[in-house]
């Protein structure tokens, strides 16, 4: 009975300024729908992966703002809620192919970035707890191996850079490090160019044109030939 009570359990949350009330184990997002919100923009995977459903929130009586993931974040009481859409942001344009990995480019494309003041506000803003301003420090020191390993699991969702006090925009400074790693300081990946070339030279075209006749005439065929394939490891 208790846990029924407390599957049944509403809390007052105010969406674009109006009250709803809303079942307490919901998340933001399933709140703005159960409210009868229908999403065009704003929402993606639902899992905290794509960065889409930005957020900010602040309670009843706190002058104080929030921000979060509303796929991450459960309604509380007194929430004052709105999703962003869409973040605003400055964004070098620039030819990866004319780039050069050296030290000073991060700097050069993106020299806000120097107005760093090392207040550590966008490490806290950032909902996949990555450690923002160390990689924007790595950025200013030329370190672009550096930034792109703490950048790595950045979803770009632009919370870091609203919170900003200097103007930067980390998240973008971290897919430039992570570009230019992967093009000019990661191992190459032999074996990808190979398979590419064997694509190109048509080396699967009638294996392919098989799989396609399977999956029209004999699905299960086709299925058990998939779970019983050989899978190379390392």
């Amino acid at each position: 009975m208790e846990e029924e009570a407390e599957k049944e359990k509403m809390v007052k949350v105010y969406i674009m300024g109006r009250e709803f009330e809303v079942p307490a184990t919901l998340n933001i997002v399933k709140a703005f729908e159960y409210a009868g919100y229908r999403f065009v923009r704003g929402i993606g995977c639902r899992g905290g992966y794509c960065g889409a459903c930005a957020t900010v929130y602040r309670f009843k009586d706190d002058y104080r703002l929030n921000f979060a993931l509303a796929c991450q974040k459960a309604v509380e009481n007194n929430m004052y809620l709105t999703i962003l859409p869409f973040m605003p942001a400055e964004k070098a344009i620039y030819d990866l192919n004319n780039l050069k990995p050296r030290g000073s480019v991060l700097l050069e494309l993106y020299p806000e970035i120097a107005r760093c003041v090392a207040c550590n506000t966008c490490t806290k803003a950032c909902p996949q707890e990555l450690e923002v301003m160390d990689y924007v420090q790595a950025a200013i020191r030329g370190d672009i191996e550096e930034v792109s390993n703490l950048s790595f699991d950045c979803i770009q969702c632009g919370l870091c850079a609203m919170r900003c006090p200097a103007e930067i925009v980390p998240y973008n400074v971290g897919q430039l490090a992570r570009r230019l790693y992967g093009k000019y300081i990661a191992p190459q990946a032999m074996h990808t160019h190979k398979r590419v070339e064997e694509i190109h030279a048509c080396v699967f075209d009638e294996e392919l044109d098989n799989y396609s006749l399977l999956a029209k005439e004999d699905v299960e065929k086709l299925k058990k030939i998939y779970v019983e394939r050989e899978i190379k490891v390392g």
